[in-house]
């Protein structure tokens, strides 16, 4: 196409200075006639290209001239690239050239500022290529089975139509459309083993709608109150928010929050050690009691 010739022309420009027209005859495969229409076509849009004459010659533009004054703002480059920057980092197809081009039209040399690694620490190699493959069987409406095991404990087998991933809570989610469950569920990503992309394709909407209520699904929520050492500060502020922290005297934090009463809080409390007490509500201080009695069996 012609627009992506012009394009391609005055990146060329900026990047080399000057080049021939049989140069850019024979890199396009098209006759230097077409060339000089070209130049022509990008003279009366307002792209300060010239030519010069004899053995030295070419088409050249005006030293100073950088297309982002003709189009973009300098909020507008910096939001561009660093959008593009972010795909990169996620391994989205196809991003690298248009970034290095991007960057050399908008004369922005720090580009790659940002990586994104999914996985854990410590995790092994099948960990860190599982969100390469949901990420490609999404770009590819393809089809993914796994076996997912429930904060109850539950294992099961699921066939997904995988259609987007998101970050919520400290944690990563698949958000598909269940097979089995004939509906779209989230998936919590650490939980999923054994995936395995499908040579099956599907249709879906696009962009696919997040119906971010599936998340209070959930049997009812309950009013969890935490006394923590002061030791575990990091994990507090980590993992709760502002709002739901009361710093005490002596260093210590009081948290308030609401949450699913679900199977994993348990589990949860207990990985703070003998730095957290569950003050409310006392049916989980009571569980969290006998929990702890049965490991001390183990150990006597």
């Amino acid at each position: 196409m012609q627009v992506n010739r012009l394009f391609e022309m005055v990146y060329m420009l900026i990047e080399k200075k000057k080049v021939t027209a049989r140069e850019f005859a024979d890199y396009f495969e098209v006759s230097m006639r077409t060339i000089y229409r070209d130049v022509e076509v990008l003279s009366a849009a307002g792209i300060p290209i010239y030519t010069e004459k004899g053995k030295s010659g070419g088409i050249c533009l005006l030293s100073n001239y950088v297309i982002q004054k003709s189009v973009l703002s300098e909020n507008d480059q910096i939001n561009v690239l660093s959008s593009l920057q972010g795909m990169k980092a996620l391994n989205v197809p196809e991003v690298e050239p248009v970034l290095r081009k991007l960057a050399v039209l908008f004369e922005k040399n720090n580009a790659d500022w940002i990586d994104v690694d999914f996985s854990n620490w410590g995790s092994g190699l099948e960990e860190q290529e599982k969100f390469n493959h949901l990420k490609n069987a999404i770009l590819k409406y393809q089809r993914i089975r796994f076996d997912y095991y429930s904060s109850y404990g539950e294992a099961t087998t699921r066939t997904i139509e995988p259609l987007k991933l998101l970050f919520k809570g400290q944690a990563w989610y698949l958000y598909g459309f269940c097979l089995s469950k004939a509906e779209n569920r989230f998936f919590k990503v650490s939980r999923i083993r054994n995936l395995e992309v499908l040579a099956e394709y599907f249709v879906r909407e696009t962009p696919p709608q997040v119906d971010f209520e599936l998340f209070k699904r959930t049997p009812q929520e309950f009013l969890l109150v935490l006394k923590i050492e002061a030791s575990m500060a990091f994990r507090v502020y980590d993992e709760f928010d502002q709002q739901a922290i009361e710093k005490q005297a002596d260093d210590s934090f009081i948290v308030s929050v609401r949450l699913p009463e679900d199977g994993w809080i348990e589990g949860y409390l207990l990985s703070y050690g003998d730095a957290v007490e569950v003050m409310e509500p006392l049916w989980l201080r009571e569980q969290i009691r006998k929990k702890l009695v049965n490991s001390l069996k183990k150990y006597v």
